[in-house]
């Protein structure tokens, strides 16, 4: 493993049945995988985070909170950058998604940043939800990166084994990446050398 290789947590945003966001999440692990990222998914559907009542951080003692919460606590602590595959429900954010992320104090994801990856079966490639993400990511302090990897018609862009059907997928995947790798270089180094504001 390279000594630079950075670890990112992919965090999925939807548990319905014969989502499409599984096979997103498919293609993005690939392309983060190919440019030599080490890939952690946090998906809601294989990790049961109940209906939020006890974040991980309100325990006194965090030996108390469940194993799951503390193994993931720990995961996004270790991590360099998060991506955040998202659907569209009703013109905002899932909730099974920012429930998820909620179970978190802002001070695992603080500054990192964040890659935007949102998704619709139709024109708008779920950007009302991209939007809300920006400010919701931001008061996490995970910031997102400029550019957001939007999909429209999902369901012609990728088949159900993640693959793309056509070549826009990776060019836009890329562009996502490497802004978000950029970023999560220059945050890490600086987190290194000079660490982060006292809260």
């Amino acid at each position: 493993m390279a000594v630079n290789k950075l670890k990112v947590i992919m965090f999925l945003g939807t548990v319905r049945e014969n989502r499409i966001g599984e096979r997103v999440g498919i293609f993005m692990k690939k392309i983060l995988e190919e440019t030599d990222h080490e890939v952690e998914v946090m998906d809601p559907k294989e990790i049961d985070f109940p209906l939020l009542k006890k974040a991980f951080h309100h325990y006194d003692d965090p030996s108390d909170a469940p194993q799951f919460l503390q193994d993931c606590n720990a995961k996004i602590q270790e991590a360099d950058a998060f991506v955040v595959v998202s659907a569209e429900y009703n013109h905002s954010i899932p909730p099974a998604l920012s429930n998820m992320m909620d179970h978190f104090s802002p001070s695992v994801y603080a500054y990192k940043p964040s890659g935007i990856v949102s998704y619709s079966p139709g024109q708008t490639a779920g950007v009302r939800a991209a939007m809300q993400l920006r400010s919701f990511l931001g008061v996490l302090g995970c910031m997102s990166v400029p550019s957001i990897f939007g999909i429209p018609q999902v369901h012609e862009a990728i088949d159900a084994d993640g693959e793309p059907l056509n070549k826009r997928m990776r060019e836009g995947a890329l562009e996502m990446v490497q802004e978000l790798d950029w970023h999560a270089h220059a945050m890490r180094n600086h987190r290194m050398k000079v660490g982060v504001p006292t809260q």
